[in-house]
């Protein structure tokens, strides 16, 4: 398939098939992906790669989190199994960190570079009928959720991708043409 044509035809997916995705084949991409532009090769990501019985980490901090956070007792644990069953519906999930430089300019260029390697994973996948949905919740940085997936002092969880075969996949939504958000200096 033609880039153009991937590029537009690439959608997030949020409904997932009942099967599972190949941690191979999700590792092959992402050694593909990782040819992402990255001034200075600071090369600053890590990956977390959940999926089977392993999403019982991220759905038992999620539930943790929710249940933590109602102050109805009456729903607390109605509300914790909900997002449990939830993260237990996604077939696989890739945490992906990115090491936080103390100096502002490397950490922006870094996260440029993280969300970047995202993105070719993204259309890598796609290229291959898997479908993902790039989230960046706010649990990503409570410190539950940060113990039980091992995620370091000085790492930044960038996002989740929520990966799987698409059930549905959601019809494309307009884009603003380049040509209106465009500014153009051609004389001084």
């Amino acid at each position: 398939m033609e880039l153009s044509q991937l590029l537009r035809d690439r959608r997030s997916v949020h409904i997932f098939e009942d099967r599972p995705v190949s941690p191979e084949l999700v590792m092959e991409l992402l050694d593909t992906a990782v040819w992402a532009p990255n001034h200075r090769l600071t090369q600053p990501w890590r990956f977390i790669l959940t999926y089977g019985e392993g999403r019982r980490k991220i759905a038992d901090a999620v539930r943790t989190m929710k249940e933590n956070k109602e102050a109805d007792p009456l729903k607390r644990k109605e509300i914790g199994q909900k997002f449990y069953d939830k993260i237990m519906s996604i077939p696989m999930i890739l945490t992906v960190l990115m090491r936080e430089d103390p100096n502002l300019v490397v950490r922006e260029e870094d996260y440029a570079a993280t969300s970047c390697v995202i993105h070719n994973f993204s259309l890598l996948a796609w290229e291959k009928g898997i479908g993902m949905v790039w989230e960046t919740y706010g649990w990503l940085h409570d410190p539950i959720f940060r113990k039980a997936m091992g995620i370091q002092p000085g790492e930044k969880a960038v996002g989740n991708l929520h990966i799987g075969y698409p059930a549905k996949i959601p019809p494309a939504r307009p884009r603003i043409p380049a040509a209106q958000l465009t500014t153009i200096f051609h004389q001084a």
